[in-house]
């Protein structure tokens, strides 16, 4: 084509918008959906103030106490009677002081882990990726658990206040699951600042039940409810605390407690979301959420022990919901109050649900990405989500619920041993840590981290015997079975890779003396003209056409057609007996004589003609696949499957284009007009363009400053002299910045801002500015 316009070239013009195909029936209804696709550069998480954090990443812990203390009753009073109000009090101190020994673990983590430091990591930085494996099976497992227990115990703070809804108990659990997922696969932000308000809104609904409660205590106007109600879990008779039975109910009860502290690792998942320093907001936010969190429990502990509140069989009314019921009373203030408790009750169960919906699919990309998951985990979908992750936690979390007929007593069986087990991993990763660097108070940070893990390694023993019947034998066969599975993956994956890595004999790409392309025949028709037009196109030694004869007249009628086609006249056919009929022994057998010698390789093309799916598998066979599987496996010969699409041309159907700058009203391109005379430029000429002018109006041989998103770079050849190519976009079209002598330049990737100034000349009939000053913006 003319090279300028003094040879009769077109004025050259800025890049316009690329043609897209036509949205498919099912893209367009994932659209519809999901809304549209977010584009990849808007990825990215906002900073969080320390108030807003202490909302959004404490809602999965804080809304553990609404259920704890509850599951210590359930288990303690069908053995211990009314004494299980007695014993519930020492309980909680317990469970309390566990919860201010992983807070001090975590701590430690924070301070080390000042990015993201969650048990998988620590594991695997400290024991290496195969204990990193149990880490992350035992956290899956607790994600899935909690939407399904956090959305159960959502729903039955509803029914604590709509008793008539309980025959659509389960129903309204897998609405909730689905409706998370639905927002979550939407693209509904876990870092969002109103999800901080479920949390303030049950502190301060709690706080004030409290208040009024003690105020009442005080008064002497808090009354004991009655242990004798219809439905409620039946009182034992109380007995030593010494015997093996006892001793063991003690320790299931002590389990059940252990439900209240899951999410305390929620803060070191997610340090990297506070501000600048982020760790030392992110230590600060921990202690807050366990102070919040251990007076929670504490409050509603004592408040149980107090007034006698007792679990009901069902699930509802809940001891929380009873506490509030019997503390603000039947009047307007106390109806309206307990109506505001049971909401606030509600929606931090449901955001505590939803926090998973982002650290499940976040721990399945970096296990992926460390080769032990399947790599789909790691690609975003639709609107930016992990889309595989979310759709695998909710599955979970369904069947979850459906297996325990959405009971939280059931749920709580699978909850704490994934929990626990990642406690342990965690305390005994940081004394190694501590142990190998030992900086600042390495002896203090190994007793407090060794004691965490040790503590939260007897919660795990203690929960798999007591809960061994109740539900934990699921979770103890499965998680080994998941690790094997995880390992076994990454073998695989690793296997691949090796067959793949370029050794070091292989760096050197050497050229092919002799290359040969061979068209596999089946008949003679436009596919296979088309066939030989891309055989010639790769400039072979030697081009021919081999049909392997299993039926004699028909390797007679494609003898003769060939011999007819005036577009076949220069290749050559030969025809080879395959007596068997087995075309891909036959296809391999040429294959391996044609490549003897060791200076040949060989390009087989197979035309493979595209019918309707149906009609087309049930009229049509499908062998180029089953030939080019064998014929990769050798070595320098390459089977390449030229698709024909006989569907369409049979259904009259052409190929629709969408042209997006059709749509949109932006600047006009006039039609270029061929230019024979040289343009006589009146105007000074001017050495910096100081204003930024849209790309669609710059003007060839004028000094022009743009600015736009980097949507390609393109790097010259090692071999070759340096050189850069850029491609910046606005809204109104596109141009090529060219920076000769220079192979990159720091800071640049697709997808940034940048903003160039320089003359804007020609290149193959585009515009381009070459060796344009510029500015990187963030």
């Amino acid at each position: 084509m003319p090279k300028s316009w003094t040879d009769d070239a077109t004025t050259p013009v800025v890049l316009q918008d690329h043609a897209h195909l036509k949205d498919s029936f099912f893209y367009t209804l994932k659209r519809r959906i999901l809304g549209n696709p977010l584009n990849r550069h808007t990825l990215g998480h906002q900073r969080l103030a320390k108030r807003y954090a202490l909302g959004i990443l404490s809602s999965d812990c804080i809304s553990s106490s609404a259920y704890g203390s509850e599951q210590i009753l359930i288990a303690l009073l069908p053995a211990f009677g009314l004494a299980a109000f007695a014993i519930l009090m020492p309980m909680t101190a317990v469970v309390l002081i566990i919860l201010l020994i992983i807070t001090l673990s975590y701590r430690n983590v924070i301070n080390v882990y000042t990015k993201t430091g969650g048990a998988y990591i620590v594991s695997r930085d400290n024991f290496g990726p195969v204990v990193a494996q149990i880490a992350a099976v035992a956290l899956m497992l607790d994600y899935i658990v909690t939407v399904a227990i956090q959305s159960a115990a959502g729903v039955a703070a509803i029914i604590s206040t709509f008793p008539s809804l309980h025959p659509w108990k389960i129903p309204m659990i897998l609405f909730v699951i689905a409706f998370l997922t639905y927002g979550n696969l939407r693209g509904v932000k876990e870092a969002g600042k109103a999800f901080a308000l479920p949390t303030y809104f049950f502190i301060s609904c709690m706080f004030i039940v409290f208040g009024i409660g003690i105020y009442r205590h005080f008064a002497g106007t808090l009354e004991t409810l009655s242990t004798d109600q219809v439905g409620a879990v039946p009182l034992g008779e109380g007995h030593g605390l010494l015997t093996f039975a006892a001793i063991f109910i003690l320790l299931r009860a002590f389990a059940n407690g252990g439900s209240s502290l899951t999410g305390l690792e929620a803060i070191s998942d997610g340090v990297a979301l506070f501000q600048q320093p982020e760790h030392v907001n992110a230590r600060r936010t921990l202690f807050v959420m366990s102070g919040l969190l251990g007076s929670l429990v504490l409050g509603v502990s004592w408040f149980a022990h107090r007034i006698h509140a007792m679990p009901y069989e069902t699930g509802t009314p809940t001891v929380i919901s009873q506490i509030a019921k019997t503390i603000v009373g039947d009047g307007v203030f106390g109806q309206t109050m307990f109506v505001l408790v049971q909401l606030a009750t509600m929606l931090i169960l449901f955001a505590g649900a939803n926090t998973t919906y982002s650290a499940f699919p976040l721990l399945c990309n970096f296990v992926a990405t460390d080769g032990y998951l399947p790599r789909q985990l790691t690609k975003r979908g639709h609107r930016l989500a992990f889309s595989n992750g979310i759709l695998l936690l909710s599955g979970g979390g369904i069947f979850l619920v459906l297996f325990t007929a959405g009971s939280v007593e059931h749920l709580v069986a699978f909850y704490a041993l994934g929990v626990f087990t990642g406690f342990t991993l965690a305390g005994f990763g940081m004394v190694r840590h501590a142990l190998r660097h030992k900086e600042g108070q390495w002896k203090a940070k190994v007793f407090i981290n060794g004691l965490s893990g040790a503590v939260s390694s007897l919660v795990v023993i203690i929960f798999s015997v007591v809960k061994f019947t109740e539900g934990a034998w699921l979770v103890l066969v499965t998680a080994p079975i998941l690790v094997i599975t995880f390992l076994r993956l990454r073998r695989q994956y690793d296997r691949e890779q090796e067959a793949l890595s370029v050794k070091r004999h292989q760096e050197r790409a050497t050229s092919i003396a002799r290359h040969d392309v061979t068209i596999l025949v089946d008949s003679v028709d436009i596919a296979t003209v088309g066939a030989i037009r891309y055989a010639r196109s790769l400039k072979p030694r030697n081009l021919t056409a081999v049909h392997f004869v299993i039926d004699d007249r028909r390797a007679e009628d494609i003898q003769k057609a060939w011999a007819k086609s005036d577009a076949l006249e220069d290749v050559t056919l030969e025809l080879i007996d395959c007596p068997d009929r087995r075309l891909a022994n036959s296809a391999l057998d040429y294959a391996i004589r044609q490549t003897e010698k060791e200076e040949v390789e060989l390009t087989l093309l197979l035309p493979r003609r595209s019918y309707s799916r149906f009609l087309g598998r049930l009229l049509h066979d499908q062998t180029a696949e089953e030939i080019a599987a064998p014929i990769s496996q050798l070595p320098r010969v390459v089977a390449t499957i030229i698709p024909f699409d006989v569907a369409r041309i049979t259904s009259g159907a052409t190929l629709e284009v969408h042209h997006p700058h059709e749509e949109k009203k932006v600047v006009k391109q006039s039609a270029p007009t061929p230019k024979t005379n040289a343009p006589i430029n009146v105007e000074p000429v001017s050495h910096y363009a100081e204003n930024v002018t849209k790309i669609g109006e710059i003007q060839w041989r004028k000094r022009a400053q743009v600015q736009g998103r980097v949507t390609s770079i393109k790097t010259a050849p090692r071999g070759s002299a340096p050189a850069l190519q850029v491609e910046i976009w606005d809204e109104t079209g596109g141009v090529s910045l060219q920076f000769l002598g220079r192979r990159d330049i720091a800071g640049l990737e697709v997808g940034s801002q940048m903003r160039a100034e320089g003359m804007v000349g020609e290149d193959e009939g585009a515009m381009v500015i070459l060796n344009p000053s510029y500015e990187l913006l963030v």
